[in-house]
């Protein structure tokens, strides 16, 4: 048994909590850029996107992160590629984020009511003029609070990151119990420091929502 101080503990936690937020932000990243060009690939009806980008969609929506992991690192070490824990679980949490990011946007540009689409067409704008200055500011006032939501969900789904090796905050967390035999200590503390990334990240949804709404209700 190792002998750590609370600060000990703490203090490594810390460390590893800087690749959990890394990670976060790369999947969230990456994830929002490439779903945002399947929403528009869908909503511009281009030749087969609206139903490759409902497989896309379906796959990642219904088989479980942690099955994409091993997927990510096992599969792609079967072609023979020399993938190390970060690239697939950075690629995992990517595409997994970009499916549901993009169904996420595509029912927040559909809950826009359709005579704003018809407006905007009759003004001879192209689609993506529509989008930059009719439907996307509406659409981002829907969008705050499940897209901060999601970001939550991915923060805490790097925990999953730890199946495959890669030492985030949980994987930190395993090996400080191991070696302190203090479980309830230990985790208790993760918790804290998961609750630290997520509770600002809440709370500024909340106010960016409320500014948003006052924006609107002074242009009424």
């Amino acid at each position: 048994m190792v002998d750590f101080s609370l600060w000990d503990i703490v203090r490594n936690l810390m460390l590893a909590a800087r690749w959990t937020a890394l990670l976060s932000l790369i999947a969230f990243v990456g994830g929002g850029l490439l779903g945002m060009g399947l929403l528009v690939a869908r909503i511009a009806k281009l030749p087969g996107a609206e139903r490759g980008v409902q497989v896309f969609v379906e796959v990642f929506q219904g088989t479980p992160l942690l099955m994409q992991l091993f997927l990510s690192y096992f599969g792609l070490a079967l072609l023979g590629l020399d993938v190390s824990a970060w690239l697939s679980a950075s690629l995992a949490l990517t595409l997994y984020s970009a499916a549901f990011l993009c169904e996420i946007w595509r029912g927040c540009v559909n809950a826009v009511p359709r005579g704003q689409w018809e407006a905007a067409a009759s003004l001879a704008l192209s689609l993506r003029e529509q989008l930059r200055h009719v439907i996307g500011p509406q659409a981002l006032r829907i969008a705050v609070a499940p897209t901060v939501g999601f970001l939550v969900q991915v923060v805490t789904g790097t925990a999953l990151a730890s199946v495959i090796g890669f030492i985030e905050l949980t994987k930190a967390g395993t090996m400080i119990s191991n070696a302190t035999f203090k479980p309830f200590l230990v985790y208790g503390c993760v918790a804290l420091v998961y609750f630290a990334l997520c509770f600002p990240i809440s709370a500024w949804s909340r106010a960016l929502e409320r500014r948003l709404n006052l924006s609107k209700s002074s242009l009424m």
